[in-house]
Formats: C-alpha cells, sequence, structure tokens
C-alpha cells in the first residue's frame, strides 16, 4: 500500500516485541506551506483518501489500511484548519493486534 500526500507513514514495532505502532510525520514540503494552504492540502488528501478506498475491493488489505488512515487524517483535518498540530512532532498511534490494520501488517508482513 502506497499513500502519497502530506504525511510519510510507518509501522514499527513496539519495544515490548507484542504489536506495532503507526508512525505518522508531516513531510517537510507540508510544512513549508502557509496555514491556508495545509489546510486546502489536507483536506484534498483526505477527499482524495476517499476516492481511492471507493475504488478499492471491499475485502482487499489495502482498503482496511487506507481506512485506519482516512480515520486518523479525518480526526486531524479539523486541527490541521485551525493550525493547532505541531507539524514537527511524530504521532503515534498505538496498533491493537486484533484491530483491522494489525491484521493489515500481519498480512503484509508474510507476503514479503
Amino acid at each position: 500500500m502506497l499513500i502519497e500526500g502530506p504525511l510519510k507513514l510507518s509501522v514499527k514495532e513496539k519495544d515490548t516485541g507484542i504489536g506495532h505502532e503507526l508512525h505518522l510525520e508531516f513531510t517537510p514540503s507540508f510544512r513549508q506551506l502557509s496555514a491556508a494552504e495545509q489546510g486546502q492540502i489536507f483536506e484534498d488528501y483526505v477527499n482524495g483518501l476517499q476516492r481511492d478506498i471507493v475504488a478499492r475491493d471491499e475485502d482487499s488489505a489495502d482498503r482496511q489500511g487506507m481506512l485506519t488512515v482516512l480515520q486518523i487524517a479525518e480526526q486531524l483535518l479539523p486541527h490541521i484548519k485551525a493550525n493547532d498540530v505541531e507539524l514537527g512532532e511524530t504521532i503515534v498511534v498505538d496498533i491493537q493486534p486484533d484491530n483491522v490494520i494489525g491484521g493489515f501488517i500481519h498480512q503484509s508482513q508474510r507476503q514479503h
């Protein structure tokens, strides 16, 4: 799954070895934009994810991962538009093993 946009996504194994974390960082080019441009770009990103998800098969692992990213992006959107997110910080999302994206991670690891 490749999701291009203002976020750099990475999955890290937890220090405990049990479960994973989704790390989100804003790209340098996105951080350099004005607040108004950031709001518009991020809204376009959310809309693009929504379109891409609709085009995927319902049972696609990529679609499930994209849905998780969309949920996070939708939660961030009003804060990006209000310019109240520290764009230089890494956002860490705990992924429970029984979570949909947790299943996606394990499936992706088996494919490699």
